[in-house]
């Protein structure tokens, strides 16, 4: 494991930051609030040598909802924040097209996965997706990334009997899902 770089591609919504619920977008830097522990988390694995990627569905740009502008504004927030404790994001992916557009961006389609590798240059790299969904579990498989559900977002455990499938890990938040990654793969 050691002569394999390791990346964490990290869903945004209900994983770094609050999910606003069903059909809601965060849609300016007043709702965007971080989740307790997601720095910190983020952190973790940063030191532990994984590169980090935000890899992110907003659809809401394409609905007019809110605009780049105001998206760039949250992900200067997040790297700003991260700064503070000498945290590196490899890069932020997003795919703001609606899902009628047919992208090859949209999750659960894998392209900004694979734009996210291509662009870092990693070679034969082991990964990760942490994401609160099943749209990204089914991202992280059709990647060969393994599945880490975080039950901080959308799902929920009381679920689990309609799970398409089980996932490979399932932790309440981003920071219990970093220390378990740190201490068996870190």
């Amino acid at each position: 494991m050691e002569n394999r770089e390791k990346i964490v591609f990290l869903d945004r919504d209900g994983v770094i930051n609050q999910e606003p619920g069903e059909r809601y977008y965060v849609s300016s830097l007043k709702e965007f609030k971080f989740i307790p522990g997601s720095l910190e988390g983020m952190k973790k694995l940063y030191e532990k040598g994984f590169k980090l990627f935000i890899i992110s569905n907003q659809s809401g740009v394409s609905k007019g909802l809110y605009s780049t502008q105001d998206l760039d504004k949250m992900n200067k927030k997040i790297v700003k924040e991260l700064n503070k404790s000498n945290t590196k994001i490899s890069g932020i992916y997003y795919c703001t097209h609606s899902p009628d557009q047919g992208c090859e961006c949209r999750k659960p389609k894998t392209g900004l996965l694979t734009q996210a590798v291509s662009e870092s240059d990693l070679k034969s790299p082991i990964s990760f997706f942490i994401g609160d969904s099943f749209r990204d579990m089914q991202t992280a498989v059709s990647f060969g990334a393994k599945p880490i559900l975080v039950l901080s977002g959308k799902e929920k455990i009381s679920n689990r009997d309609k799970w398409e499938f089980e996932p490979d890990y399932v932790f309440d938040n981003l920071l219990l899902a970093a220390h378990y990654l740190c201490s068996h793969y870190g």
